[in-house]
């Protein structure tokens, strides 16, 4: 009962910032975020909120820093909108998730590679040692 309450309002949060960053924050800091996930404590108190950036880093750090600086902000719009008694406080944490599958994707990529590499070297290759002197010739044309 408990986990589904917390489900249900960590996708509140996760709304209702995501239509407050949608309408802006007025902070030239502040990049293309998408919020990938909210988390709440058991006791509802805490709101942990995982973003991702799009751009370069600088822009990452920055975006992070008017995040960090809105969360007063944030929070205070969260609480007009929830009917709880008490308003989770904000941690704003960035997401790795993008930075990951990258990761991931170019280790799949590098490990196909050398499967093909390993495949081209054993499509040419032939048996080590000596031939079987117990097999006939016309059975080896055969196999």
């Amino acid at each position: 009962m408990a986990g589904e309450r917390q489900a249900r309002l960590a996708d509140r949060i996760r709304v209702i910032l995501a239509e407050r960053l949608e309408k802006g924050l007025r902070d030239p800091r502040l990049g293309f975020v998408t919020l990938t996930d909210v988390r709440v404590s058991g006791d509802l108190q805490h709101a942990s909120v995982f973003y991702t950036v799009l751009g370069t880093e600088e822009e990452r750090i920055a975006s992070g820093a008017a995040l960090t600086s809105a969360t007063g902000m944030l929070r205070s719009e969260v609480g007009r909108q929830l009917s709880t008694r008490l308003v989770p406080t904000l941690e704003f944490i960035p997401d790795a998730l993008p930075e990951n599958a990258d990761h991931i994707s170019a280790l799949l990529r590098e490990a196909q590679q050398r499967d093909a590499e390993v495949a081209k070297l054993a499509s040419s290759a032939s048996h080590a040692g000596d031939a079987d002197p117990y097999v006939r010739n016309d059975e080896e044309d055969d196999q």
